[in-house]
């Protein structure tokens, strides 16, 4: 009786030893863990900020502070509750290095990269005294993607805009408005993409260069 043993094939980019049935066993079995720690994300910077300004609104101010604390020891940012953001905004590397001050209202679909700086909030002066009026703001519309290090500055009490679907390069600093589709590199920050170009499409993983790149990788 014959007891000739056949070889299952074996695909040209499976391991030597491995069948294409165990390394694909061994493929699910690394992604059930992945699927089962993203649901558990329940501490992400964005979650922690987004309660800490929720926590403010409905007036526990000592409770968001809190939490914005927590969110600083864990992932080593600075983002106040004051802010006025969107539910869907996301914290490229885990929000690294981010800082956000009061007074910045932030849209749908933004995307900020790590070291980010957005500063807001100085009240006006003239000849050193400072003046009554409001203090300066930041309006970030929607679909705005802020690169790696770049820093945002409101003039002392006016509003700076960033228009929507607008695309702020890494190591840009934007002291001005920038418009709607522009994209905007370099200390000082100079539009190189006109308003009027073709928008890019709204994208959650896109970080920029000192020049206009490709999408990179959270």
């Amino acid at each position: 009786m014959s007891t000739e043993h056949r070889a299952e094939p074996r695909d040209a980019g499976t391991a030597p030893g491995i069948s294409p049935r165990d390394a694909q066993m061994t493929s699910e079995q690394l992604r059930r863990p992945r699927r089962m720690l993203a649901g558990l994300w329940v501490i992400s910077p964005e979650r922690l900020w987004l309660l800490s300004i929720a926590l403010q609104r409905r007036g526990h101010p000592l409770a968001a502070f809190a939490v914005k604390q927590i969110n600083t020891i864990l992932y080593h940012n600075s983002l106040a509750p004051g802010a006025c953001v969107a539910p869907d905004i996301k914290l490229g590397h885990y929000s690294h290095g981010v800082v956000v001050n009061d007074n910045v209202e932030i849209g749908r679909g933004v995307k900020l990269w790590h070291n980010v700086t957005l500063t807001a909030g100085r009240p006006p002066r003239r000849n050193g005294r400072r003046l009554s009026g409001p203090p300066s703001r930041i309006v970030i519309e929607d679909f705005v993607n802020i690169g790696t290090n770049a820093v945002v500055i409101a003039p002392r009490g006016q509003t700076l805009r960033i228009g929507r679907a607008a695309r702020i390069g890494a190591g840009a600093v934007v002291t001005t408005d920038v418009p709607a589709h522009a994209t905007a590199v370099g200390p000082p920050a100079r539009i190189v993409v006109a308003p009027d170009a073709e928008p890019p499409a709204p994208s959650s993983s896109a970080e920029l260069g000192s020049t206009p790149a490709s999408p990179g990788e959270r």
